[in-house]
């Protein structure tokens, strides 16, 4: 694992960072701001959040950090952004279904950028709230290195809303609102005989299949993780948790990089199908 530590997040970092500092300078030159670019935004702050704190990581590959109050604010800032970006996929797949669906409506009130902006604080003030209020969860002293807790089980109240608050309930709305979405949008090739406009509309059924294949396989490996994790840490004879179960640390930490991934592949989904899609309806 510490070999694996070493080689994967350095890739990371760099596609990470040219990507999404290439999606900065698209949102930055673009004068013109709907909806759906302030969601994007929001996803990018925390996408952009996760990418600069991830040298810390590579650099507790190299030469592990002591368990310091520091180490509780990386893994701090590394849930936060991840659930933000959770939340944020959540309510860009709400507000596509709202514009496929009720279309006329979405273009009479695309001025109107004030419930996008309260959605995206909202986000953010839960997260940081609940964070805040689990914060001994990552004191030092309940850490076994910088990146891991000791074999400790979570308060059940914090996993929770981990498991059911953070990834069962945003899963459910995303898988919703994308087969109702697809399902609109196929619905309607009846009325098209442009084989232009039948074409489009393929393409962004295949970006919405997409955008959901790749949410469910950043985010399930380590919810299972989680779940796994906490079960064991029920009956722990130590305080150390490669030592008592090593396949299943090994997929905890295997799933945690693949969690990480999303901050580059949220970049191919999004940000073309706000360029092709929404760039006339809203």
């Amino acid at each position: 694992m510490q070999i694996f530590h070493k080689i994967v997040y350095i890739p990371v970092f760099c596609l990470g960072f040219i990507l999404n500092l290439s999606a900065l300078v698209v949102f930055i030159r673009r004068g013109r701001w709907t909806n759906m670019h302030i969601y994007m935004m929001n996803l990018l702050v925390a996408d952009s959040a996760l990418i600069f704190f991830l040298p810390f990581r590579i650099l507790d590959a190299y030469c592990p950090l002591k368990e310091t109050i520091l180490c509780t604010f990386l893994l701090s800032v590394h849930y936060v952004n991840m659930y933000a970006s959770v939340y944020t996929v959540t309510a860009i797949s709400v507000h596509r279904f709202v514009s496929v669906k009720f279309p006329f409506k979405t273009r009479a009130n695309r001025s109107n950028k004030s419930v996008a902006c309260i959605v995206c604080i909202f986000i953010w003030i839960a997260i940081v709230s609940v964070c805040s209020a689990f914060n001994g969860e990552l004191q030092p002293d309940e850490l076994q290195t910088c990146y891991e807790r000791r074999q400790k089980p979570l308060k059940i109240e914090f996993f929770l809303i981990l498991q059911v608050v953070g990834f069962l309930i945003p899963l459910s709305i995303i898988v919703i609102c994308s087969i109702q979405t697809i399902c609109v949008i196929l619905g309607s090739n009846d009325d098209i005989t442009e084989k232009e406009a039948k074409t489009e509309r393929k393409r962004i059924v295949a970006v919405i299949t997409a955008n959901l294949v790749v949410f469910i396989v950043c985010f399930t490996p380590v919810h299972v993780a989680f779940l796994l994790k906490y079960i064991h840490s029920q009956d722990a004879t130590s305080c150390n948790f490669a030592d008592d179960h090593p396949y299943l640390h090994i997929f905890h930490e295997v799933s945690e990089w693949v969690a990480t991934t999303s901050c580059c592949l949220d970049f191919f989904g999004y940000y073309f199908l706000l360029r092709r899609v929404f760039r006339v309806q809203n």
